[in-house]
């Protein structure tokens, strides 16, 4: 779905110079921010996630009271009771070359979207995945990172073309599970709730953060550690995560069918922890 419309560095227009760094490196980073009844949800928690990967990749953090005024006035002119946000932040128009400009003003676009219409069916009786051949490389450096190079999601998702194969699961160099191509992800085993350790590769994501620090808040045993492909076929439960969705319990992965009581035990739980 296109744009519907968008704000670049504060002006209503559809296009970027040929010369920006988000265009031709990739050389930024993004958020995407649920809009209800003209209110971002988890507005705060998406900043803060946005400037601080914005300081990991030395991009200037944009003058944060104008970024949120420019989200409040786009907010504003929406009509309709649902709508996708995204927030864009480049390293901003440069020379060719790889070298910074440290001079360089960063871009900021803010895009809004029609609201993805996903099936109920997908809250109420739970989505099938499947396990992607395409492995995330390792870099600490980039790791939990939002960057604009999804390259890795991008070959992943053109893995299947079935539509009743909701999202699939992206494994690292060593076969273990991180994340799916666009969520994050959470299963139970004895009663614990576990999500995969980001140290090396993948996005940590908003809606992550929130139902780590619920969990944490509220007594509920969690780990953050490395998960292997068997953990998740013999798991109690299996959820995905973002800021768009919200949480999806899991059905099937594979040949697993996971069991409809325990997932609807948990998926109550987490989503308390969203409310």
């Amino acid at each position: 779905m296109p744009a519907q419309f968008a704000l670049i560095n504060g002006k209503q227009t559809s296009t970027i110079s040929i010369d920006d760094r988000g265009l031709n490196y990739g050389d930024g980073v993004f958020r995407t921010l649920a809009v209800v009844e003209s209110r971002p949800k988890h507005q705060e928690q998406q900043l803060n996630k946005l400037f601080a990967d914005c300081e990991r990749l030395f991009i200037p953090i944009p003058d944060k009271t104008l970024l949120r005024q420019e989200i409040a006035l786009i907010c504003s002119q929406l009509t309709s009771e649902k709508a996708a946000l995204k927030i864009i932040i480049t390293r901003g128009k440069g020379d060719r070359g790889y070298r910074i400009n440290p001079n360089v003003e960063p871009t900021r676009i803010l895009a809004v979207y029609p609201w993805p219409e996903y099936s109920l069916e997908n809250y109420q009786q739970g989505v099938q995945i499947r396990i992607c051949q395409t492995k995330l490389g390792y870099n600490s450096q980039l790791a939990g990172i939002k960057h604009l190079n999804r390259l890795e999601q991008i070959l992943a998702r053109h893995e299947w073309q079935d539509a009743a194969i909701a999202e699939g699961i992206m494994l690292d160099q060593e076969n273990r599970v991180i994340s799916g191509t666009f969520t994050n992800i959470f299963l139970v085993k004895n009663q614990r709730l576990i999500t995969p350790d980001l140290s090396l590769c993948g996005v940590a994501g908003v809606m992550r953060q929130i139902i780590l620090a619920k969990a944490h808040q509220q007594g509920q045993a969690c780990e953050i550690r490395t998960v292997s492909i068997n953990e998740l076929l013999t798991a109690e439960a299996i959820f995905l995560t973002n800021s768009l969705i919200g949480i999806w319990p899991v059905r099937q992965l594979a040949s697993t069918i996971y069991l409809k009581e325990k997932r609807d035990l948990y998926y109550q739980l987490l989503y308390k922890f969203l409310a």
